[in-house]
């Protein structure tokens, strides 16, 4: 049974009515044609194509390998089939060094990929690509705290912006990212206390992975909700297949606990 009520394409304007209304954005990793239709048959309303891709389909141990063929590969085998979902691309490690580069490289995920958004890490570098992608009619969801594709830097996965300085700089930048162009942003593995403060300061949606439930919506990576995690689940993850027979079933109780608000509970939470 299709439990989605979506007729029509979301857009940008649409999640941001969400944001404005309270109403919880279900956001889901996908990065094949069988599990679009299924998270759009139970009424997800945004699809990343992840470079997390990499650990999940290819058996890299980070992200870092992936390069923006990678993306478009995966980015057509989702959009062929979409109908409703808002459709996001992860633009690859070193894949926006510069914002020339940053430009040509969402020009494919867009144009060869179908996407609808790209989504990029960093700060610094961000603040110097964004307003380009945007001054384009590039939309763009900016990515802060844990970023995958800096995790030699950041010494491993590791929480971000528990201490003083480092909060008051993420919310610095979030607004310095919504002020220069962003249309979303998505925070990961942030003290849920951070990403409200965060979710409260700018007028763009935002999404949290680990960052407490008083986001606009949340997102996971497929395998990790429907059951099919290899190695130690994430805390910030919950299976939905535990008491369900089907991947269609844990893709909408994943769905409905996002919209009710029963997820994140507070064990997927950090402080």
């Amino acid at each position: 049974m299709n439990l989605s009520t979506q007729t029509k394409r979301l857009a940008i304007t649409d999640l941001r009515a969400m944001k404005r209304e309270g109403r919880k954005i279900a956001c889901m990793t996908a990065y094949d044609a069988t599990f679009t239709v299924l998270q759009e048959e139970a009424g997800m309303d945004v699809i990343l194509v992840g470079d997390s891709l990499g650990m999940v389909v290819q058996g890299h141990d980070s992200t870092l390998p992936v390069t923006v063929d990678d993306v478009v590969y995966h980015l057509k085998s989702v959009s062929r089939v979409s109908r409703c979902a808002f459709i996001i691309g992860d633009m690859p490690f070193m894949s926006y060094a510069n914002p020339q580069q940053a430009i040509e490289n969402a020009a494919r995920l867009m144009q060869e990929g179908g996407a609808h958004m790209v989504k990029l890490e960093g700060s610094e570098t961000q603040l110097s690509v964004v307003p380009e992608l945007s001054q384009r009619g590039i939309p763009v969801c900016a990515h802060l705290g844990l970023q995958p594709q800096a995790v030699h830097k950041m010494g491993g996965y590791r929480v971000q912006g528990r201490d003083e300085s480092s909060a008051t700089g993420m919310l610095r930048d979030a607004r310095a990212l919504a002020e220069h162009g962003a249309d979303m942003l998505l925070l990961e593995c942030v003290p849920a206390e951070l990403a409200k403060s965060i979710s409260g300061a700018v007028e763009i949606p935002v999404i949290g992975i680990g960052a407490g439930g008083s986001c606009d919506g949340q997102i996971l990576v497929l395998q990790d909700a429907i059951g099919l995690t290899v190695g130690r689940m994430p805390r910030f993850a919950r299976d939905f297949s535990e008491q369900q027979q089907h991947p269609a079933q844990a893709i909408r109780a994943y769905i409905k606990a996002v919209k009710d608000g029963s997820f994140p509970a507070d064990e997927h939470c950090f402080t």
